[in-house]
């Protein structure tokens, strides 16, 4: 049986402000509520896009909760607590569900990868130490480990297991992901790309990047194909496509930093390893912001 669903719609999976000095929480609050003004369904903190893996231990713990209190109920707010070290994710998710998360997004181990029998023991381990649904995220590009749909099986009846963030990019795994647990958990597109395609497979939505630009659009992509306007939410997947595809022009989150502070949301800061975008794609995807009808300074 299916769980409670999360949320359906678009996600935005958040940028983090920083400077030299660390989280720069005004330009935070701010992202937030223009974020909620302008329609999102859902927002995601500490995940790949609001850089947790340069965040100290301190400062993850410290945006997971300034989020829950300023966003204050308004959307559901995801937390990422993933690590490649278990008792790690296990207190980092114990942590944001007391502080009142909506849910957790945990990531598949990194570096160390695991066997999908070590990836049913660690994210059981995780799940039973959770108060609040957790959401599986499989990014094999980035961790070098993969989710495979019978590991998807052996976890779907844990009571706090509820979705899946799919990343992969293998749209014939993700088919047959859902036919094993389509009627157990939800699915969300873990890439802007793909967010029509994955719809169509049964999914309630997106953790996106684009939508850190544009909330309402990509919302709009998701809430087309639910009112049954399928061509219309493709159109608007095939008018972004150019934007999305210069997101991705280099390691997320450096274009999107460079997006947003062009925006005036945030200034252009990364810590290392991360470093400020190719000047040539930066004039391409701000080319393609505009084409968007951004308004870039």
């Amino acid at each position: 049986m299916k769980k409670n669903t999360i949320f359906t719609g678009a996600a935005t999976a958040l940028i983090t402000p920083l400077d030299e000095n660390g989280v720069v929480y005004d330009q935070f609050a701010r992202l937030i509520d223009w974020q909620i003004d302008s329609g999102i369904d859902a927002l995601v903190v500490c995940g790949t896009t609001g850089e947790a893996s340069t965040l100290t231990d301190e400062e993850h713990r410290e945006v997971i909760s300034f989020a829950v209190k300023h966003v204050n109920g308004r959307v559901p707010v995801i937390a990422g607590t993933g690590s490649n070290d278990t008792d790690y994710a296990v207190d980092l998710t114990r942590f944001a569900c007391n502080e009142g998360v909506d849910a957790t997004l945990v990531v598949t181990p990194y570096y160390n990868k695991a066997t999908q029998r070590g990836l049913v023991k660690m994210f059981t381990a995780i799940a039973d130490a959770s108060t609040k649904p957790m959401i599986l995220y499989n990014v094999p590009s980035r961790t070098g480990c993969a989710i495979a749909p019978k590991t998807y099986a052996a976890l779907a009846d844990h009571e706090n297991i509820a979705a899946i963030k799919e990343a992969c990019g293998d749209i014939s795994a993700i088919v047959e992901t859902m036919s094993l647990v389509g009627d157990k958990l939800d699915l969300y597109s873990g890439n802007d790309d793909q967010i029509t395609p994955l719809l169509s497979l049964g999914g309630k939505g997106v953790i996106s990047v684009l939508s850190n630009l544009l909330p309402r659009e990509t919302h709009n992509i998701c809430q087309k194909f639910f009112d049954g306007d399928v061509m219309g939410s493709a159109q608007l997947q095939f008018k972004y496509l150019p934007l999305i595809n210069s997101l991705f022009s280099e390691v997320n989150p450096i274009p999107v930093k460079a997006a947003m502070a062009a925006m005036g949301f945030c200034d252009n800061y990364l810590r290392l390893p991360l470093c400020e975008m190719d000047e040539e794609k930066e004039k391409i995807m701000l080319r393609h912001m505009r084409e968007s009808g951004i308004e870039v300074r």
